[in-house]
């Protein structure tokens, strides 16, 4: 459990964009300026007043005399606007509603809004309206608001001051606000703490002036040892992007509280080394390497994430020793290779870009020859995995006579046949067109002898790999004519960056050349963005390992008022055995234990009751052969 401090402290909150979203008289205008034609003009001078009574730029009483002759609000729109704050209220807040019922003997809220619609919101958080400072409405005989009680402290400038010196608490006083209103407590020297709460508007003069910056309560709680409803702040989990991953991917690692730095460029070894040191998660593409050096640098890193198909960039036996799960997205793109697969199969087969190149010369040269219908046409595919199952379809769709090769036995897509060897499938195809994964067995795997197999006059496409075809090879098969075209995408070296590049590929007829973008439509890394961060945050947030490469596939259900104990540990005899002898030692209830394994790496999962004795937690880290432990809540 957490150590309760000794010292009596006492938590002062703001309400207005921190217990809540909102600023509630921003609120209240959008309720009562329904039919004004001037709304949103009205409500932007609203909020305009607002943040200039927050930071100290004109007085309080000034910006709330000003506000309240633009609401024009009744009595009875309070009513509505307590029932949208109750839906309003700050996530972290809601989350962490224990800590209020638990701890509200210390708590109270310190606000310049209003009594008449804060009370009803924290009171449904165990804050009785006697710890409830703020100002309060006056109203006409209508039921109009005309004022406020100009003889409240917290009406004037600098009230929150007078408020909180009033109130002449024993112990330590923090003060947890958004604006620079709630610092001048501390700067006054009547409050020991201010926390600045971004978590739902960040003021630069107020963050500037912080003890602390909590962009959720949860770090607030963290801060001060006190019990909370999850077990680590996600904004203390730093994530690395690298390569330009689509926006998507930090926006949404970032919605869900994480700390999120994205650099537009690959790295280098000596880089990643220097940068990774604070990471739990580092996201790349196709350029950046994760070495075996890389990772044993990275002492916090728990996942590495390839927003991309292959893995072949990170040493996935290195990542897997140390308890690090690697994800990648191998479905995201599919669609984009296999379109472009088909365009560039079409576009050689016609000799379109021998013909477009000429027209770029200034030459007309309209003619037949050369140029084929790829109805009817033999496509090999090898590799028959997730894109060339989808081009299997396609292209038959086209007219197509679909042949496949693959190592494993892969079940034929529609009329597609299966064919047991390469060589055979060289010898009969049109169009050879190569989806094979990055296995380094696979380097130069269609070279002379296999090029002198195909058909004379075939076509080649490679949107696999770089390695797996021996360019020169293939440069003298083009010059020769043996293979009449080639389309290709990738390459055995690749810069880091865009910039300058050679192949010896440059420059011969009927060659269609790209710089490795067979998945990159907008399409595709939209998906991958989706894909790629939902794995990262089902692994972080509930240990889920699905689809994970390096490691023990295994789904988890949700877990519910349970503590979950993830255990990594080395696939060895007896260390099974040893973990449950510390749980029965220490006599937990266990509500769910879930067990996956693999040639090397143990991953065992088990969620127990919330009540136990923390000394279990050091000593399943001393079970000898674990890799990483960690609690989930």
């Amino acid at each position: 459990m957490n150590t309760v401090s000794t010292i009596k402290r006492n938590f002062i909150f703001d309400f207005d964009s921190t217990l809540t979203k909102v600023e509630a008289l921003d609120v209240l205008a959008e309720i009562t300026l329904t039919n004004n034609p001037k709304k949103d003009e009205i409500i932007q001078g609203i909020v305009n007043l607002t943040n200039l009574g927050i930071d100290g730029e004109i007085s309080f009483t000034e910006s709330l005399e000003r506000r309240i002759q633009l609401l024009n609000a009744k009595k009875s729109d309070l009513t509505l606007l307590i029932d949208e704050l109750k839906k309003k209220v700050s996530k972290s807040i809601e989350r962490n509603k224990e800590f209020f019922e638990n701890y509200s003997d210390d708590i109270y809220v310190i606000s310049a809004g209003f009594k008449e619609f804060i009370v009803p919101i924290v009171e449904e958080y165990n804050i009785p309206a006697n710890r409830v400072h703020a100002n309060t409405f006056e109203f006409d005989k209508n039921g109009t608001i005309v004022g406020f009680d100009r003889d409240n402290v917290l009406s004037k400038h600098n009230g929150k001051i007078k408020c909180l010196k009033d109130l002449e608490l024993e112990g330590e006083i923090q003060v947890i606000g958004d604006g620079y209103s709630d610092y001048v407590t501390k700067e006054a020297g009547v409050a020991d703490k201010f926390f600045a709460y971004t978590e739902n508007v960040l003021r630069d003069k107020t963050v500037a002036n912080a003890d602390h910056i909590a962009p959720n309560l949860d770090e607030f709680l963290f801060i001060n040892d006190l019990p909370r409803n999850i077990s680590y702040p996600k904004n203390r989990i730093k994530m690395l992007l690298l390569e330009n991953v689509h926006a998507d991917a930090k926006m949404r690692l970032a919605e869900d509280g994480f700390s999120v730095e994205t650099v537009s460029r690959s790295l280098s070894e000596d880089e990643l080394v220097e940068k990774i040191k604070d990471v739990h998660v580092l996201g790349i593409r196709s350029k950046t390497q994760v070495t075996k050096r890389v990772v044993e640098a990275a002492e916090k890193l728990m996942v590495v994430s390839a927003f991309c198909i292959g893995t072949k960039q990170i040493d996935l036996e290195a990542c897997k020793e140390r308890g690090i799960a690697v994800f990648n997205a191998p479905y995201s793109n599919t669609r984009s290779v296999v379109e472009l697969a088909i365009g560039e199969i079409i576009m050689l087969m016609r000799s379109v870009f021998q013909r477009s190149t000429e027209i770029h010369n200034e030459q007309w040269n309209k003619t037949a020859q050369g140029s084929r219908e790829v109805r009817g046409k033999k496509l090999g595919i090898v590799g028959y995995g997730n894109i060339g199952k989808q081009l299997s379809v396609l292209a038959e769709a086209l007219g197509m006579d679909v042949y496949y090769y693959d190592v494993e036995d892969k079940l034929a897509l529609g009329n597609a046949t299966k064919i047991n060897s390469l060589n055979e499938l060289l010898n009969i195809s049109d169009v050879i067109t190569l989806h094979i994964d990055d296995n380094a067995a696979n380097k130069n795997f269609i070279g002379k002898e296999e090029i002198a197999q195909m058909k004379d006059g075939a076509h080649l496409v490679n949107l696999s790999r770089g390695f797996v075809v021996d360019i020169d090879a293939l440069v003298d098969a083009l010059k020769s004519g043996k293979i009449a075209g080639a389309a290709i995408d990738v390459y055995p070296e690749e810069p880091r960056k865009n910039g300058g590049f050679y192949t010896k590929l440059k420059g011969l007829d009927n060659v269609i050349l790209t710089p490795h973008v067979g998945g990159s439509t907008e399409e595709a890394q939209r998906d991958i963005a989706d894909f790629v961060p939902s794995k990262i945050m089902a692994y972080i947030n509930s240990g889920n390992t699905v689809d994970a490469v390096n490691f023990p596939n295994i789904r988890l259900p949700k877990h519910k008022n349970a503590h979950r104990f993830l255990h990594i540990h080395k696939n060895v005899p007896g260390i099974m055995a040893k973990i449950n002898e510390v749980l029965a030692k220490f006599e937990l209830n266990i509500s769910g234990q879930y067990l996956s394994t693999d040639e090397k790496v143990g991953y065992v999962i088990t969620d127990v009751d919330k009540k136990y004795n923390q000394e279990v937690i050091s000593d399943l880290k001393k079970v000898e052969g674990t890799i990483r432990f960690r609690v989930l809540y």
